[in-house]
C-alpha cells in the first residue's frame, strides 16, 4: 500500500469539499455541474485514488523482499 490507512482516510475526507468547491469555480466560468455529474466525478476520483493507493510501491508485487529472505547463505 502506497499510503497509510489514515492518510487515505484524510485524502478522501478532503474530497468532498474540493469537489463542492470545483462546482462553484466552473459556475464562474459558465459550466454548471448537476449533483449527478458531481457524484460522477467525485466517484472516478476515488476509483483512481484507492486504485493508485493499493498498487505495490516497487511495481513487482513485494517480490524483491522474497527473493533476498530465500536467498541466505
Amino acid at each position: 500500500m502506497r499510503i497509510s490507512k489514515a492518510g487515505l482516510l484524510i485524502v478522501l475526507a478532503l474530497l468532498a469539499p474540493l469537489l463542492v468547491e470545483l462546482r462553484t469555480v466552473l459556475s464562474w466560468i459558465n459550466v454548471e455541474l448537476g449533483v449527478l455529474e458531481t457524484a460522477v466525478i467525485g466517484a472516478l476520483i476515488v476509483g483512481v485514488i484507492l486504485v493508485w493507493a493499493f498498487l505495490p510501491e516497487n511495481g513487482d508485487d513485494e517480490s524483491s523482499e522474497t527473493d533476498v529472505s530465500k536467498s541466505g547463505p
